[in-house]
């Protein structure tokens, strides 16, 4: 929309200072109802990935160096939710948990009391756009050194017309100059209180942007505009809480890993259990954990004769690895069986087969390990695969029971969010193991995924934060190709996932 800028003076001296701010506070926005979530609590206490919008949020501005302090500006009424999860989470930036305005002009205005005096650098940022990056936040306080506005925007990949009254296009843009915008939006402390000073003497003012409040009340202001991004969506509407859940999952898989150092350092002293360890991707991972300094215990029905699927079996297997070192951090499942046939022609022996390894196996394991988990504040992990995304012809109870695990993980993640236990489910594409070699036969190479790779993946889920996620696995390009299983004899209920 354009913008009328009345005349006024330039807020920049003709040789400004240099700028020192004392501090760098990001200032969360959280006024939001859910009205066109059709919710009955606030759009930011909304949980995505095992965790409210606001949490995630709040994680990258805590865990951002350049920011100093955070001030929480909460709906009305919901101050004490928001304090709850930002002592829940342990955020020690937030200083500030305050009830925001009735409109957008009083909020800002209420975060610039909040602030306080002085010469400081400011971040406002939508609580609802939890996927904002580290590099984002960082840019947006760099910029400030050279700029006393900054915004955050990308290119639109629409065309933008412009209609009158009647819904008839009056202009249509040039759309390689046109930008989205998004938050953050930075600025130098004194610019943005002098922008609402002046737009106090205009009835007419009413705020939806912070930047176009600079824009039009102190004109020849430079606002820098850095690059946003397509993920640093807001959550707004229904589709919005699908696309953000899945964007959470691509964040996941591409998670940083380790130094080696780093990982012994992180194992050593830990202790995993793995229910299916024997094959494939359970193998590699026990083999791994090992490696870095974990006391890692695998069963499996071939070399320990666990059947996942008998309470009694899990119980004396977790009782086996607590007894040796007196806790239990991780309890893995990748034990599972793949029986193709079509659904009207399979025997009962093996629908009853494959819903038991598949299904009530990784539930007893979970109801039987969280007592565990809970002195350690562990994390479960369990594994789905594609197929659980839409059901394949052939494999219907298979692909059934793997969409099963992808709820369970979800459900259980925010059931155990209270007792500081993490539950996770790992998504490889289909990968060299030997459940895949004996229902498909051999296949070149270059088209699976080496178990390994997905082993590392794992651990990489095992030692982070991330809960109530489907943390996709895929080869990435260059990437050495699966080294094909030769173990045709090895059990159904051993050989892991990856189908």
């Amino acid at each position: 929309m354009t913008q009328d800028h009345p005349t006024a003076p330039d807020a920049t001296p003709a040789n400004p200072a240099p700028w020192r701010p004392s501090r760098t506070v990001a200032v969360i926005l959280a006024g939001g109802t859910g009205t066109r979530l059709g919710l009955g609590i606030p759009k930011q206490l909304l949980k995505i990935a095992g965790k409210p919008i606001i949490e995630h949020t709040l994680a990258v501005f805590e865990a951002a160096p350049e920011i100093d302090e955070i001030i929480v500006l909460m709906a009305t009424g919901h101050v004490p939710d928001a304090e709850r999860i930002v002592a829940g989470a342990g955020f020690r930036k937030v200083t500030k948990v305050i009830e925001g305005g009735d409109t957008r002009n009083d909020t800002t205005r209420i975060a610039l009391d909040a602030v306080g005096d002085g010469d400081v650098n400011i971040l406002f940022h939508d609580a609802v756009r939890p996927l904002v990056s580290a590099r984002i936040v960082r840019e947006c306080v760099n910029a400030l050194w050279s700029y006393s506005a900054v915004d955050v925007a990308i290119p639109s990949a629409d065309t933008i017309i412009q209609v009158d009254a009647h819904d008839c296009i009056t202009d249509i843009p040039v759309r390689s100059r046109l930008r989205r915008g998004q938050t953050p939006q930075a600025f130098r402390s004194g610019t943005i209180r002098e922008a609402y000073r002046r737009a106090e003497g205009d009835s007419d003012f009413a705020a939806t942007d912070d930047c176009g409040v600079v824009l039009r009340y102190l004109p020849g202001t430079p606002i820098k505009v850095i690059d946003g991004s397509d993920e640093n969506i807001k959550v707004t509407h229904p589709v919005d809480v699908h696309l953000a859940d899945k964007l959470f999952q691509l964040a996941a898989a591409q998670a940083p890993r380790l130094t080696n150092h780093g990982y012994a350092e992180e194992l050593t002293g830990r202790t995993i259990v793995v229910f299916g360890g024997s094959y494939g991707i359970g193998h590699d991972l026990t083999e791994l954990a090992r490696r870095h300094g974990a006391q890692v215990f695998p069963f499996s029905r071939s070399t320990t004769g666990t059947h996942v699927e008998r309470a009694e079996d899990v119980a004396a297997a977790l009782k086996t690895a607590f007894e040796a070192t007196g806790r239990i951090d991780h309890v893995v499942v990748t034990a599972g069986i793949l029986e193709k046939g079509a659904l009207a022609e399979m025997d009962d022996e093996t629908m009853d087969r494959l819903l038991h390894v598949n299904f009530v196996g990784p539930v007893t394991i979970a109801r039987q390990s969280l007592p565990y988990l809970q002195q350690t504040k562990g994390q479960l992990l369990l594994y789905t695969s594609s197929s659980y995304t839409r059901g394949r012809a052939r494999y219907a109870l298979y692909s059934a029971t793997k969409a099963a695990l992808v709820n369970l993980t979800q459900a259980l993640a925010d059931e155990w969010a209270e007792f500081g236990v993490r539950v996770n489910c790992v998504n490889p594409e289909r990968t060299a193991t030997p459940m895949r070699t004996k229902a498909f036969g051999e296949e070149p190479a270059h088209t699976l995924l080496a178990s390994e790779a997905v082993a590392q993946a794992s651990l990489d889920v095992l030692l982070s934060e991330l809960t109530g996620q489907v943390v996709d696995v895929r080869r990435a390009p260059g990437e050495p190709v699966a080294a094909v299983p030769a173990q045709p004899g090895a059990p159904r209920a051993d050989v892991g996932v990856g189908a």
